[in-house]
């Protein structure tokens, strides 16, 4: 299998973030790690290695980069709305950076990008989906918290609500939902079994759920089995599952 790495300058941090890509050929997917991950995370976990037939075979492409989350959301030391605003750091290196460094790798233009990740991952997959649907139009979140007041503390202004999922979704309208309901499918995806419910992804997985119902954007809600942990090999298993169809 094809891989390659590359150390990506941001000049909004001032620094470099790392991307491992892997494959030759196919769709490309952006997979984002859990909390405070780094980009080998996937290799390491074994999820690679459980979509490394779609690979091999050029269906897709997988690109993991590192995480930014212990400078954003989880520096506990900062309130909500500052966190945010450091994310959008992140949003800058994805959007300026990771995205042009994908579109040349394929030697392509065209906005395709399936988003993804588990845990905290599942949470950016969305994010970026939805702010960001022309370049993402496929997200599969798995074991995400799409509400994420409850991760901190302190002033919440535009740039953490512009950021929390579960707030901006519920007041889409307009031609933008229209938009959104042609453009856009999210899966959401979560076990009910250990962990699922004390890091509230159960919970949040079947409250997004009512809300993109209510919004009648294109998605699907699939909760496997209450032998299915908030843990690596439950979400290898369901990662290998759901590409397939997309690829």
């Amino acid at each position: 299998m094809r891989r390659d790495e590359a150390w990506l300058y941001s000049p909004a941090i001032d620094a470099e973030g790392h991307l491992i890509a892997y494959g030759h050929y196919g769709r490309p997917v952006l997979a984002f790690p859990t909390e405070d991950g780094t980009a080998t995370d996937y290799e390491q976990r074994g999820m690679i290695e459980s979509v490394s037939w779609l690979i091999e075979e050029g269906r897709a492409k997988v690109y993991t980069v590192s995480s930014f989350d212990s400078i954003s959301w989880n520096a506990h030391d900062v309130p909500l709305e500052e966190r945010a605003r450091r994310h959008s750091l992140y949003e800058d290196w994805i959007l300026n950076q990771v995205v042009p460094w994908i579109r040349a790798d394929c030697g392509t233009d065209v906005d395709n990008i399936i988003a993804t990740g588990p845990s905290f991952g599942g949470y950016h997959a969305a994010n970026f989906a939805f702010k960001h649907a022309h370049i993402f139009p496929l997200a599969i979140c798995q074991s995400g918290v799409y509400d994420i007041e409850k991760v901190g503390w302190g002033e919440k202004g535009d740039s953490f609500y512009f950021n929390n999922p579960m707030y901006y979704v519920s007041n889409f309208e307009g031609d933008h939902l229209d938009y959104l309901r042609k453009r856009l499918q999210i899966l959401l995806i979560c076990g009910q079994g250990q962990w699922e419910d004390t890091t509230g992804a159960l919970e949040s997985t079947h409250e997004f759920g009512k809300v993109l119902e209510s919004k009648g954007i294109q998605h699907e809600v699939d909760l496997w089995g209450h032998d299915v942990p908030h843990d690596w090999p439950s979400w290898r298993n369901q990662f290998a599952h759901h590409l397939q169809r997309f690829v």
